[in-house]
């Protein structure tokens, strides 16, 4: 029973409860799509490692050339509204690639374009995903949040991986597609309750507000380094999950099945830093999330030396423990340090620097495969994340800046002028009382 004038629960809340529940199925269809594109690709006539680096590469390289736009949108327009939209415009793409690989009549032009319309998808959700909660959730709960959104999320994708692989082998890559597509629909149809009043309309130019988003993104020392780092970071994190992983897995491990217990042992691990992160209370955030990105190198090592499965989701069940730490402290230090008002451009910004590298280390992952042997590349990518994580630790806000009741706000200890508490929306805008985590790349 609540007492009089405690804050209810999160798990009152309807309208986080309808996010909570959109993410979750969403991101369960993603569980499938991060196992079954690149098999379904793979077992295509004419399959190569270039092949599928070049479809990968397609999906990616919209999400970096569309999020800033995203971002200006999400910023200008109902929110709840600009991410039904993407979920339907995901939805459709994976109901293609679906469609074509069921068929068997997938010309790799059509491939390429409808893994586009997924990037594009996701370009246009993430910036209105960050901004999107700490209008719906006090600025004191933003921790515990993200840290359910992300528990609830990571549990979904440990789920769909246990069962993506089973699905692949035993009914075909094309199912599991399917599957995703379907759950694109089912999130739209959640966040669609959410009905987040559509922001004023601004007199200033799309341009004058990318001008305004950059400033506000290059004023903070700690948030351009990290993405800096991250973008290389993301970089090997995906040119290991998209392609060097599944073709160690396919040549030496066992194929889908050995492929879909290695990420479903970093799922699990995720649940357990979720819950872990949500708890944790931490004087410098940013210096604890840049530290969490250290064992993300682990798994890749053991993958270039051929190591035993076992080993390898050993790893990776400590690097989704680690992973999670970092997106939840992280997600919360944005949501804390950065104005509501222009928080989804800046969120582009963080994404499009995270991605900017991710279509060039999907598209040279197969070809240097091919070139000097998938151990050789796994050892690049392990010691990129090494060394971008390393360099990041040397900027003094990295490690300096304080979370709220750390020691301080700032990076020196005095109260961020940057840390506004994110105002709740008017008791009109949305029915039911006021209420993710930078995610990390999905499908």
């Amino acid at each position: 029973m609540t007492t009089p004038g405690a804050v209810p629960p999160l798990w009152r809340d309807r309208r986080f409860v309808l996010l909570f529940s959109a993410r979750t199925v969403s991101v369960l269809g993603n569980a499938f799509a991060r196992v079954a594109l690149a098999f379904a690709v793979l077992e295509l006539p004419g399959a190569s490692p270039g092949r599928l680096s070049l479809v990968l590469a397609c999906q990616a390289l919209p999400q970096l050339l569309f999020i800033l736009a995203g971002g200006v949108i999400a910023d200008r327009m109902s929110r709840s509204r600009l991410m039904v939209v993407s979920d339907l415009l995901g939805g459709a793409a994976y109901a293609g690639l679906a469609v074509m690989v069921l068929t068997g009549h997938a010309p790799l032009p059509a491939l390429c374009l409808l893994a586009a319309l997924a990037g594009t998808a996701t370009a246009l959700f993430a910036p209105a995903m960050t901004g999107v909660v700490p209008l719906l959730v006090p600025a004191a709960r933003l921790q515990r949040a993200n840290g359910l959104l992300q528990m609830g999320t990571n549990t979904s994708m440990l789920l769909g991986l246990a069962l993506s692989g089973v699905t692949v082998a035993f009914v075909g890559a094309g199912w599991a597609l399917a599957i995703n597509a379907a759950s694109f629909a089912a999130s739209a149809l959640l966040i669609r309750g959410l009905r987040v009043t559509a922001r004023p309309r601004k007199a200033s130019s799309g341009w004058a507000d990318l001008r305004d988003g950059w400033r506000e993104f290059a004023s903070r020392q700690w948030l351009w380094v990290v993405v800096v780092q991250y973008g290389f970071v993301v970089a090997a994190l995906n040119a290991n999950v998209g392609v060097l992983g599944p073709l160690v897995a396919e040549r030496h491990l066992g194929g889908a099945r050995a492929w879909s217990l290695i990420v479903a042992a970093q799922a699990l691990g995720t649940i357990a830093g979720a819950g872990l992160a949500a708890r944790v209370r931490v004087a410098r955030p940013v210096l604890v999330a840049v530290l969490a990105t250290f064992p993300a190198a682990a798994p890749i090592a053991l993958l270039a030396l051929r190591a035993p499965v076992w080993s390898v989701a050993a790893a990776m069940f400590c690097a989704g423990v680690s992973s999670d730490v970092f997106s939840v402290l992280w997600t919360t230090t944005l949501h804390r340090e950065i104005p509501e008002e222009v928080i989804s451009r800046v969120s582009s910004y963080e994404w499009f620097g995270s991605l900017a590298f991710a279509p060039l280390g999907l598209l040279a992952a197969g070809p240097l495969a091919s070139a000097v042997g998938t151990g050789a590349a796994l050892a690049g990518c392990a010691a990129l994340v090494l060394g971008a994580t390393g360099m990041a630790l040397v900027s003094p806000q990295v490690r300096g800046l304080r979370a709220p009741g750390g020691g301080g706000g700032g990076v020196d200890g005095t109260a961020s002028p940057a840390s506004p508490t994110p105002p709740a929306p008017p008791a009109s805008s949305v029915p039911g009382s006021p209420r993710e985590a930078r995610p990390a790349p999905e499908g």
